[in-house]
């Protein structure tokens, strides 16, 4: 969901605004945050310092020093034996465990995602499911219950409480999702905005304690890169978040995570669309080589809502756009396309492609429920339901899906 006035067609009206935040739980802005020194830290400590002080205050110089060796209490004990490799072992751990947490967010590196070994994945290997979220977009919520969408977005505690829901309902699951996949509007800042990145490094915060057997999968949204991307505000979001598109296997299945921004408008790096497309194409040609159980893939604009056919607007890609990558996808042999971008749940299909919309993990702005998508992957079929978060986190996954994860094929 992006804020009016940034894209080229104003969305439909939209049922009631989200409510209105308490101020608290708001980040503060790093530019708020005082740096100056206490006093205390400015001042001689010691007889000598000061008498120092004074003599530099005066113009006079200080009293010479004794040259002689130091006195007995002053000399350091001698260093025990290990001591610095203990110390550098300490620090290297502290330095991997920080390294570990920064690889949580880009583990989509060179075209593929490092958490799954490609050469293990290629065979199908039973029922297994994934969670979908999409716009946990902190900030919109405050923005647009004042209705300022490109100013309002100061505030975004409402957010984080939702996302620590979900990471919550997602630790407990039993068995675990292979995947944890975001379909883009991870934050509601665009690119070079005032809270971008508060926004984004509490959103970090919270989705840094999903269990770590469960890897996190990105996906660009409009507010992730912009209305009109550049090649500079793509390779920001790579930085933070990982490649911007990029193909894995699980368990015999290929999902492919697409850039559909440059879909909606290239206009200022057409060059990383084309890129995109041979790519897009090399891709669908490994799937049919490994001859592949399903095809899935995640993009953050959907195809369309109901019908292959409706108009463009805001909330889909354009007709002559839709329909070219439509038609290729089932030619592929494409099973389903799940996104997100509508704050609402939608969907239909064409030619045996399926088109699933989900609501948002952040503010609704119809009348669904902040949620996520559990979706099982079978032999046959991708079944898949939205849960609320409230929901999942008190019920869990119902009967029905988990005994379509006990059945072996």
């Amino acid at each position: 969901m992006a804020a009016p006035g940034n894209h080229p067609a104003a969305p439909p009206p939209l049922p009631g605004p989200c409510p209105r935040l308490s101020p608290r739980g708001a980040a503060p802005s790093v530019a708020a945050r005082p740096h100056s020194l206490p006093t205390a830290l400015l001042r001689p400590t010691s007889p000598r310092a000061a008498s120092a002080a004074r003599c530099r205050a005066s113009g006079r110089a200080s009293p010479a020093r004794a040259q002689g060796p130091p006195p007995a209490e002053a000399v350091p004990p001698p260093r025990r034996p290990g001591a610095r490799r203990r110390l550098s072992a300490a620090a290297a751990r502290r330095a991997g465990a920080m390294a570990a947490e920064g690889d949580v967010f880009l583990r989509a590196r060179g075209r593929t995602l490092t958490a799954f070994r490609q050469d293990d994945e290629y065979q199908w290997k039973g029922p297994f499911y994934f969670i979908q979220g999409a716009d946990p977009q902190f900030g919109l919520m405050k923005a647009w219950a004042v209705g300022d969408t490109n100013n309002g977005d100061d505030e975004w505690g409402e957010e984080i409480k939702l996302a620590e829901q979900a990471v919550q309902a997602i630790n407990k699951l039993n068995p675990k999702p292979k995947f944890f996949v975001l379909c883009g509007d991870l934050i509601h800042g665009m690119p070079e905005t005032q809270w971008r990145k508060d926004q984004e490094q509490d959103l970090k915060n919270v989705l840094k304690n999903t269990d770590q057997d469960i890897p996190l999968v990105f996906v660009s949204g409009n507010h992730d890169i912009g209305n009109t991307p550049t090649r500079e505000t793509i390779d920001n979001y790579c930085k933070n978040w990982g490649d911007d598109y990029f193909s894995f296997w699980v368990g015999g299945v290929f999902f492919l995570v697409l850039n559909s921004q440059l879909y909606f408008d290239s206009s200022k790096c057409p060059e990383l669309k084309q890129a995109q497309d041979v790519w897009l194409n090399e891709q669908l040609a490994v799937a049919e080589k490994h001859k592949c159980k399903h095809i899935i893939v995640f993009q953050h604009i959907p195809l369309f809502l109901r019908k292959p056919d409706e108009d463009h607007d805001y909330f889909n890609l354009e007709k002559s756009v839709r329909q070219e990558i439509m038609e290729k996808f089932h030619k592929a042999g494409v099973k389903a396309v799940f996104s997100g971008h509508y704050h609402r749940n939608a969907g239909g299909s064409y030619r045996g492609l399926e088109m699933v919309v989900s609501s948002a993990i952040g503010c609704q702005l119809g009348e669904d429920t902040h949620g996520l998508r559990v979706v099982v992957v079978t032999d046959e079929n991708i079944v898949h339901r939205y849960y609320s978060l409230n929901e999942l986190s008190s019920q869990g996954i119902e009967k029905e899906l988990l005994d379509m994860l006990a059945k072996q094929n």
